[in-house]
């Protein structure tokens, strides 16, 4: 096939180019820049089989030649940048869709929406299941992104059902590893760049907030699945091993040798506010539509994603 990535730059995006084209695809990764980076799609250039456009996916798409498939990545969805870029945010859930959506349309391709879990917000039913409808501020600091993606989801099955496009959702729980951004602000990156540079682990609150870590691997591994399957219907990918964000800081510091110290805090900004106080897949639909459920365990997962930090802390001569 030929496909197109939008956010094709970013963390996900790019691990998607590489599963993608090992399993003999082309692929177009289409990214602005603002929180993808180049570097972590520099190892694909001069594959013939790769394209990199720089473009904005709020603006009109234009891509030469025929698609099969259009996977729409581009966001903003760590809290530093969507409480940064608020509108940008709503612009690329509700104009970036709507572009991506029209090319798939023109193209005759299959699409796949990247959501996330936080369209669920601050659930009130535990484990999340996909046929709960979710508890959402719409006009709290975090209902920009959360609402970009509720939206996203609505104009996709708008487009199944009136259009007859043949349309993919995901919705993304928290997923880690190597290429995230090293100021990313959410809780991997901080808490791993804060031991190995031998500094405090930031807790918010009492840290019994929980959450529920999924290798980026195994997500590549269902996004895929789900792209060669016909379900229309959103699908959960995520690790439902839920743990405290206080054990998690427990399990950083004792995979990288830190010997850094917990520190509680309460944050100055908005960046907690509307923050969930559990989440927690429920992956039944995972499991019987596409076969998949994750298989890295989180230690696992962790130990290369700190091996992946350090030497880039090192690289850039923080280290």
């Amino acid at each position: 096939m030929r496909i197109l990535i939008t956010g094709g730059a970013g963390f996900i995006g790019s691990h998607l180019c590489d599963r993608l084209l090992a399993e003999g695809h082309q692929v177009i990764a289409m990214d602005n820049l603002i929180t993808g980076s180049t570097r972590n799609i520099e190892h694909l250039a001069g594959n013939d089989n790769f394209r990199f456009i720089k473009h904005d996916v709020t603006e009109y798409i234009y891509v030469e030649g025929p698609l099969d498939a259009v996977l729409h990545l581009a966001s903003l969805p760590s809290p530093v940048d969507y409480l940064n870029e608020p509108i940008k945010t709503l612009k690329v859930g509700a104009l970036g869709t709507h572009k991506a959506l029209g090319l798939a349309r023109a193209k005759g391709a299959r699409f796949l929406l990247a959501s996330t879990s936080e369209v669920y917000g601050d659930p009130a039913v535990h484990p999340q299941s996909e046929d709960y409808w979710g508890n959402v501020n719409p006009v709290g600091p975090r209902g920009v992104y959360d609402e970009s993606k509720r939206f996203a989801e609505a104009l996709t099955m708008a487009y199944h059902r009136t259009h007859g496009l043949s349309t993919r959702i995901v919705r993304i729980f928290n997923t880690y590893g190597p290429r995230m951004r090293l100021d990313d602000g959410r809780v991997v990156p901080n808490f791993v760049k804060q031991a190995l540079l031998g500094e405090p682990l930031t807790v918010y609150d009492d840290g019994m907030r929980t959450r529920s870590f999924c290798y980026y691997s195994d997500l590549v591994e269902g996004m895929y699945r789900l792209l060669l399957s016909d379900v229309s219907e959103p699908v959960n990918l995520g690790n439902p091993q839920e743990m405290t964000i206080l054990d998690f800081a427990k399990l950083i510091i004792r995979l990288s040798g830190s010997r850094s110290p917990i520190e509680f805090v309460k944050p100055k900004d908005m960046r907690t506010a509307d923050d969930p106080n559990r989440r927690c897949p429920d992956i039944s639909r995972a499991r019987q539509a596409l076969g998949w459920s994750p298989v890295v365990p989180v230690e696992e997962g962790l130990r290369q994603t700190i091996a992946w930090f350090r030497k880039r802390l090192e690289t850039d001569g923080r280290l």
